[in-house]
């Protein structure tokens, strides 16, 4: 039994303690912040009790709420840099052309000035911009093993990239149609639009496999793309090349976008909560655990044919029954 205790300063003895979460406010660089406080009362005399994680993840609260309100990359964004580039901290830091301890002070929590920042976003959202910088800060490694392990890392990113022309396409036309779609919402587009297609046409839309993340179906490089959004409407495309679509996929999506992008993010994230393809990918997975298993796609054909046959859908447009009875079912 995994119970929480800790000193009770009041009781002065280890006691069972409670977490419970409250709004609060701080001030940091003399500046007002929101934010959500955990802490810790004592099951015996109400009293708070001081817990070291709890004043680091309230901590770290104060500094997300900074972050946002600056517009700053997240620090898990930041603790995702070095993996994604298969290269270690310090010589990141020399590729970037900073000082040997910059990155990995900024990777244990410390914020990054907004100019900072900035670059931060734009390597972790574009692999040529990374590539550029390594590529003209590479004497300033000082292994020669580092820098063939990222280029070759980099060059793997630019290669799967190349062959997602089709599907930036179809990104790039939702976001042009939908004008305030966040990226959360976009994810299940994607996945709406990949699942009708091939219910109809007995062909999926694009090559990428969906993962089943805690949030619904997720398709990464998407994700890693629109990652620096978080909640917020991604900007609205002024221009696109839809050529390379065909008119019937032009159909699908802009039935997909007529009958599930009127709802939010978080609405169609909890359809696909209900849907098989999601729960039996995630089957035996604790709530919340992270899992990036490929939702196969396979089971989403299967799964959006059924719906068609149960929904009586005669053409595409008659998806938008299903999207309004599961609105229906959960709300």
């Amino acid at each position: 039994m995994n119970e929480k205790r800790g000193f009770c300063e009041e009781c002065r003895a280890d006691r069972l303690y409670t977490i419970e979460a409250k709004e609060s406010k701080t001030v940091l660089k003399g500046e007002t912040y929101h934010f959500t406080e955990q802490k810790a009362v004592c099951e015996n005399c109400g009293n708070e009790i001081y817990v070291a994680e709890l004043a680091d993840e309230n901590l770290k609260s104060v500094y997300d709420a900074y972050r946002t309100e600056k517009d700053l990359i997240s620090l898990e964004q930041i603790r995702e840099i070095p993996e994604k580039y298969n290269i270690g901290k310090r010589p990141l830091s020399l590729a970037l052309g900073w000082g040997e301890g910059t990155f990995s002070r900024y990777f244990d929590g410390d914020l990054p000035t907004k100019q900072y920042s900035d670059i931060l976003k734009k390597i972790y959202n574009d692999p040529v911009h990374y590539d550029n910088l390594l590529e003209a800060n590479q004497s300033n490694l000082s292994s020669e093993l580092a820098y063939k392990k990222s280029k070759a890392e980099v060059q793997t990113l630019l290669q799967s990239r190349q062959s997602l022309g089709k599907l930036d396409s179809i990104v790039d036309y939702i976001i042009y149609k939908c004008g305030d779609i966040t990226p959360l919402a976009l994810q299940k587009a994607l996945y709406y639009s990949q699942g009708f297609h091939y219910a109809f046409t007995d062909e999926f839309m694009f090559e990428a496999d969906a993962e089943a993340w805690v949030h619904g179906p997720v398709y990464s490089d998407v994700y890693s793309e629109y990652a620096s959004y978080t909640f917020n409407p991604i900007a609205s495309k002024k221009e696109f090349n839809d050529t390379v679509l065909t008119d019937v996929e032009k159909a699908t999506l802009d039935s997909v976008i007529r009958g599930f992008c009127c709802y939010s993010g978080k609405v169609l994230e909890a359809f696909t909560h209900t849907e098989r393809p999601w729960i039996e990918t995630r089957v035996n997975l604790p709530v919340g655990a992270h899992s990036n298993k490929i939702i196969s796609k396979k089971l989403i054909g299967n799964y959006f044919k059924t719906v068609k046959a149960k929904y009586e859908m005669l053409s595409i447009g008659d998806i938008i029954c299903y999207a309004t009875d599961l609105f229906n079912k959960l709300y």
